[in-house]
């Protein structure tokens, strides 16, 4: 978060969940912040020891991000004017941290 908040992004919440059930997997956003010009940027931060297997950013599934996604759709009906949005990543494999603007869309 610290490496974000250098960006100039300011934080609006922290580990937002919503709840789907019993049996039922909920969704989550790791982070959700504000860019200087006003866009949300809903963040998933994935973190690995090594680089094996496609590393960190190629652990976020599709899966992974319709949940995402749908966390996402949770909080902004919360809101009563939509701001623009994104959806980033933050990647981290071993000591090396990479961020991946406009990772994916909600397509």
């Amino acid at each position: 978060m610290r490496h974000l908040l250098g960006q100039g992004l300011t934080l609006v919440e922290r580990n937002y969940r919503v709840a789907r059930g019993p049996g039922a997997r909920g969704a989550e956003v790791d982070l959700i912040m504000r860019d200087r010009d006003g866009t949300l940027v809903f963040v998933e931060v994935r973190q690995r020891a090594r680089d094996a297997h496609g590393g960190a950013a190629a652990s976020i599934t599709r899966g992974k991000q319709r949940r995402c996604i749908l966390g996402a759709k949770f909080y902004l009906q919360t809101l009563s004017v939509w701001p623009p949005c994104r959806f980033d990543v933050v990647a981290i494999d071993g000591e090396v941290l990479s961020w991946l603007p406009a990772a994916f869309d909600a397509s």
